[in-house]
């Protein structure tokens, strides 16, 4: 399994218990969506390894995980701070008016004031909001990923449009 065919679940923050079940936290909108899931592809030394799952249980943005073969707590130590994996084809269908972040990376994104402002560069999803980071006029802008900034994503015109609120973009310009 390669990377770039993947998107990341989550990662496990600690042991639960002394049979070598882990926390699993889902790092993900639906969290419930992944409670069937058989295997997910752990990330060692560079490497994307498939665990195959005996027993998940999710609740909220965590799963309580039981892995085959992991059935100590020293076993299950080794995991601790791994990042998981599982194939793009595992993500759920969106609607039309969604997209996912990967999606979009390197697509045009056109404001409804300025026109073509930049080109996605990458998501920021470890704040307390969701950034979009456009490259714009060689700066680096951050957009919110709130609902009436980011308005639509067209995926085959390779556009992003926002609406962006009024002076944004010259919080950049200035020197």
């Amino acid at each position: 399994m390669q990377k770039q065919n993947c998107f990341e679940l989550g990662y496990i923050t600690k042991l639960h218990g002394l049979k070598g079940d882990v926390i699993l936290h889902l790092d993900v909108d639906s969290p419930f969506f992944y409670e069937k899931i058989d295997v997910v592809f752990l990330e060692l030394s560079g490497s994307l390894v498939p665990y195959f799952i005996k027993k998940i249980n999710v609740t909220s943005q965590k799963a309580i995980v039981s892995f085959e073969d992991i059935n100590t707590v020293e076993l299950a130590n080794e995991l601790k701070g791994l990042v998981a994996w599982l194939p793009l084809t595992a993500l759920p269908i969106l609607n039309e008016e969604q997209f996912y972040f990967h999606d979009v990376i390197g697509f045009e994104v056109i404001d409804s004031q300025e026109g073509n402002i930049g080109i996605v560069r990458f998501f920021n999803t470890g704040a307390a909001q969701d950034l979009m980071i456009v490259d714009y006029k060689d700066r680096e802008i951050i957009i919110p990923v709130v609902d009436g900034i980011v308005t639509k994503a067209d995926l085959i015109q390779k556009k992003v449009f926002v609406s962006l609120p009024e002076g944004l973009l010259d919080v950049y310009l200035e020197d």
